[in-house]
């Protein structure tokens, strides 16, 4: 988490932005935003997060939320981030996907 921004108050609403290292285009993939939205349905079923809007673009993912439990909004985050980026990079390693590289004719 940023040294930046603190959360300061547990009972109010944050923006967040997730960005993938190197602003890679993850996201494109189905399987990889499906990882995603099952962590976030996991942290809201058993972390107490309080999911108010997501917006999951190609390399990045912006979050509304807030907390309905006791665990804090950083502990909820801190679980989110390790669990869902354990999961991406076993399924990346599990089924390498072919990468083309497109070259211009001009």
């Amino acid at each position: 988490m940023s040294r930046k921004y603190k959360i300061r108050d547990q009972g109010k609403l944050y923006f967040v932005t997730f960005t993938v290292i190197d602003w890679i285009d993850l996201f494109i993939r189905k399987d990889y935003k499906d990882i995603v939205l099952g962590s976030l349905k996991y942290c809201q079923n058993h972390k107490g997060l309080d999911l108010c809007a997501y917006c999951i673009m190609s390399s990045h993912i912006h979050l509304i939320i807030g907390r309905n439990g006791e665990i804090s909004i950083e502990a909820i985050i801190r679980d989110f981030k390790k669990f869902t980026s354990n999961q991406l990079i076993k399924s990346i390693e599990s089924n390498p996907v072919e990468r083309r590289i497109f070259t211009s004719s001009f």
